[in-house]
C-alpha cells in the first residue's frame, strides 16, 4: 500500500473517531461546481478530493475550518467570541459582485471594518489557486482549468472572433 495513501487513510480514521463524540457532523464534497454563473468562463468542476490529497491540511486553502474556533491571530481581535465556523465555502465571505450597490454600501456604511479590502469572489479564489499552482506547478493558465464561453471569446477578441487580418509592417496598424 502507498505510504501517503495509508497516511492519509489514517488521519481520516483518527478524525472520524475524534468527532464521532462531539455530535459535529460535517461533509466534504469530493467535486464542487465553480463559476457556476460564470460569464466568459463556463462552469467547471473542482476536484476537491484530490486537492485534499495534495495538500493534506484544510488550512493550506481554507482560513478556517468547519467546527472550528479562529485562531488566526488578526482574525481572533474582533471574532473572539464568533463560534464555530459554520461554512467554509468562498461565497460563504467573499461577495460574488463586490461591485454592487449593496456591496459597496455595506462597506461604506462599516468604515472600521477590518475587512474593507476584502476581494470579491473571482479574485479570492483566483489569488488562493494561482499562488498554490504557480508554487506547486499546477496549471495556470485561464483555459487550462475552465473554458471561455462564446461570450468570452467575443469578449477577448480570441477563437472565432478573432482578428483575420494582420496589421501593415511600420506599427500602429499602418497608421
Amino acid at each position: 500500500m502507498d505510504a501517503h495513501l495509508f497516511r492519509t487513510g489514517l488521519v481520516t480514521l483518527i478524525l472520524l473517531v475524534a468527532l464521532s463524540g462531539t455530535g459535529l457532523t460535517f461533509t466534504v464534497p469530493d467535486n464542487i461546481d465553480l463559476n457556476t454563473k460564470g460569464k466568459l468562463y463556463e462552469q467547471f468542476s473542482f476536484n476537491h478530493a484530490k486537492h485534499i490529497q495534495l495538500t493534506k491540511e484544510c488550512a493550506d486553502c481554507h482560513h478556517h475550518t468547519t467546527g472550528t474556533l479562529v485562531e488566526d491571530p488578526n482574525c481572533v481581535r474582533c471574532h473572539r467570541n464568533s463560534g464555530e465556523t459554520k461554512t467554509v465555502a468562498c461565497r460563504g465571505c467573499h461577495s460574488s459582485d463586490p461591485f454592487s450597490a449593496a456591496t459597496l454600501k455595506e462597506i461604506s456604511v462599516s468604515q472600521k471594518k477590518y475587512h474593507l479590502d476584502k476581494p470579491g469572489l473571482k479574485a479570492a479564489m483566483h489569488q488562493n489557486c494561482l499562488g498554490c499552482h504557480s508554487k506547486k506547478n499546477g496549471p495556470t493558465g485561464c483555459q487550462d482549468c475552465h473554458r471561455r464561453t462564446k461570450e468570452g471569446d467575443s469578449f477577448y477578441n480570441s477563437g472565432p472572433f478573432a482578428p483575420k487580418n494582420k496589421p501593415a509592417s511600420g506599427g500602429h496598424g499602418g497608421h
